[in-house]
């Protein structure tokens, strides 16, 4: 396959994108690949809750105890106090301020840990109805006083364009590891929004990934697609206690404000990819983005563990 999808592929990808003007194209996946059961991971009320807004808010799974081993290895982290993989640090804009950490089971056995435990790995792989891998994974970190915005997006629209994943069969879980109010600048979804694909305008610049960790503007709904979103699904703020788990389907339409209180926010991130989901060659890019955004090599399912993280 060439460096970029060619003309006749295109014309075969249900989900085109970066195109010269902005479509509305309907969902052609579904949201919860697997059949409910009395011993699934989530209730039948919960099942359907996901299916519905695309999302769902899952309080209590984790104890104390856990919480704080994951708050301090967190801290230490971006601290420096871990020797981090070169290139995997994402600074604020504006600042020098850590932002983002990448490769999060790779750079800590506690996150690896978390990323194959039965309360996150195991509803993932229900949601999707497959064995899972991580596709992505970082720490996303919103300091006090200057941390920045997270532009509204769906993840998949870049996933698809930019690392060529084929099908919306992946899922987005974000263990809340401080408190998120109203004021800290809390993750925002618009639910039901999953069930639309905006294939945005705009060629994908080269090496777009380099300013787009920072500031999205490549890849992003217009205004007027996102208010008529907004107008039709709402929007809802995810503001919840620390070891909270938010759960969200790839394409749900996501972002969140901007941070000026004195309360610093932060949550872990992994995406889980069905295995049979695997990445191909970008859609709508000329290159794939570094595998530290998008694992390209032969997916390794994880292995689900089961008790207390710490």
């Amino acid at each position: 396959m060439s460096a970029i999808t060619n003309a006749a592929e295109r014309r075969q990808d249900p989900y085109p994108s970066r195109l010269p003007e902005e479509r509305w194209l309907p969902r052609q996946d579904k949201t919860v690949w697997s059949q409910w059961c009395p011993d699934a991971p989530l209730t039948a009320e919960q099942t359907d809750h996901f299916d519905r807004d695309g999302f769902i808010v899952l309080r209590d799974l984790f104890s104390e105890e856990e919480v704080q081993a994951l708050m301090q290895e967190s801290a230490a982290l971006r601290g420096g106090e871990r020797e981090l993989e070169e290139g995997s640090v994402i600074s604020e804009p504006d600042s020098d301020e850590v932002r983002t950490i990448f490769k999060l089971p790779e750079q800590s056995p506690l996150f690896n840990r978390l990323a194959s435990d039965r309360r996150v790995a195991d509803t993932a792989t229900y949601l999707l109805g497959d064995d899972v891998y991580i596709h992505q994974s970082r720490l996303n970190y919103k300091p006090a006083f200057t941390g920045k915005e997270f532009y509204w997006h769906s993840d998949f629209e870049t996933w698809h364009a930019e690392d060529g994943m084929p099908r919306m069969r992946a899922v987005s879980a974000s263990l809340l590891l401080t408190d998120n109010d109203v004021l800290n600048g809390p993750l925002m979804l618009m639910p039901g929004s999953h069930k639309h694909f905006i294939a945005c305008a705009g060629e994908t610049p080269e090496d777009n990934y380099k300013s787009s960790l920072k500031k999205l503007e490549v890849g992003i709904p217009s205004h007027e697609a996102l208010a008529k979103l907004a107008k039709e699904h709402g929007i809802h703020t995810a503001t919840a206690k620390a070891g909270t788990l938010v759960l969200f389907d790839c394409n749900t339409m996501h972002g969140s404000n901007g941070n000026i209180t004195p309360f610093a926010r932060s949550n872990a991130f992994f995406v889980f990819n069905a295995v049979s989901n695997q990445l191909v060659e970008p859609f709508g890019a000329k290159k794939p983005r570094p595998e530290f955004l998008g694992f390209r090599g032969e997916p390794k399912p994880v292995e689900i563990a089961s008790g207390k993280l710490a």
